[in-house]
């Protein structure tokens, strides 16, 4: 029996992927990616996409969206594009739509990913896919969300995780706080952890070395794999302490026995440098809690479509 066509997407801050699938199978060949500047709404992405492709009336429709999802709505923390169920039913006419936060959609892809998908990062002593599991994402935001155990097979929780306090433990973060707080005097963990947040840090260090320097998050990333700049060494070795305790409060808020996955265009690019960055210290750095830290799993997901794939596996469990 062939399962019914459905139509997934993606909405970053910077670009959306949109592609057809079959049941919780993507189709990797009808995956297309849209600079989000050059369209003014997710419904003219949507009809662009949909007038080029040949193919069968849509069952469903999901899509997965930086930013808060509430009462069928959702609305895009680092974009102005509204999203809400109506116009994803008028652009796709689909009868069954859903909206998803982009990090639960990450967590119902976690089943149906490739073993080969992951990279282990700490190695811990996972308890296996009946455990809570946890997956954080790193990229033009933060976030994170859980993945519960549920009669049902598992339920993940929507969050806002990058909008909480930045963590203070010394005199330099306090620094750093004050450095990347916006107007509303309020430092953010996603004012760090993101990629503008690594031009921020990158900002700080070369202020306060007296040299100040603006650079983009890539720009910083390749200054460090060429290996020419002391100030992008700095910068990301300060991330990864900061990513290491925030995963770690993360992981002691949710106790994800299973893993904790991170994901996203930054994730993927400091993954290779977090071992010699101090990421593990920071991250098993909890006091009398240190020999439990060091259960939690932690990986990095390389798939850079597996929101599609979350989108469509939660599609078809509806």
């Amino acid at each position: 029996m062939t399962m019914p066509l459905s139509l997934v997407a993606d909405i970053g801050g910077t670009n959306t992927r949109v592609a057809l699938a079959r049941g919780p199978a993507l189709l990797t060949d009808t995956i297309h990616r849209f600079r989000n500047a050059e369209y003014p709404d997710l419904e003219t992405v949507l009809r662009h996409y949909l007038d080029g492709a040949a193919r069968e009336p849509l069952a469903g429709a999901c899509v997965a969206v930086a930013g808060p999802v509430r009462n069928g709505v959702g609305k895009l923390t680092n974009l102005d594009w509204q999203i809400d169920t109506e116009t994803l039913t008028r652009a796709s006419g689909a009868g069954t739509v859903a909206i998803l936060n982009d990090l639960q959609a990450q967590g119902y892809a976690l089943e149906h990913l490739a073993p080969g998908t992951f990279q282990r990062l700490l190695a811990g002593r996972p308890e296996g896919h009946d455990a809570v599991r946890l997956v954080i994402g790193v990229g033009t935001g933060f976030n994170a969300a859980a993945v519960l155990p549920a009669p049902s097979g598992f339920v993940v929780t929507a969050a806002e995780a990058g909008h909480v306090a930045l963590p203070v433990e010394n005199e330099q973060d306090l620094e750093i706080a004050r450095f990347v707080r916006g107007a509303d005097e309020f430092a953010a963990v996603e004012d760090v952890l993101s990629g503008r947040g690594i031009a921020r840090l990158h900002a700080w260090v070369t202020t306060r070395a007296g040299e100040p320097q603006q650079a983009s998050g890539v720009e910083v990333m390749e200054m460090l794999e060429r290996g020419d700049s002391p100030a992008a060494e700095e910068t990301v070795r300060l991330f990864a302490r900061c990513l290491g305790i925030v995963a770690g409060n993360l992981a002691l808020t949710f106790l994800p026995f299973g893993g904790i996955y991170l994901c996203g265009g930054v994730a993927r690019a400091v993954a290779p440098h977090l071992g010699r960055m101090g990421f593990a210290r920071a991250f098993y750095g909890k006091g009398r809690f240190t020999g439990m830290m060091q259960s939690f799993a932690v990986s990095e997901i390389g798939d850079d479509f597996a929101a599609l794939t979350g989108c469509a596996a939660f599609l078809a469990k509806t």
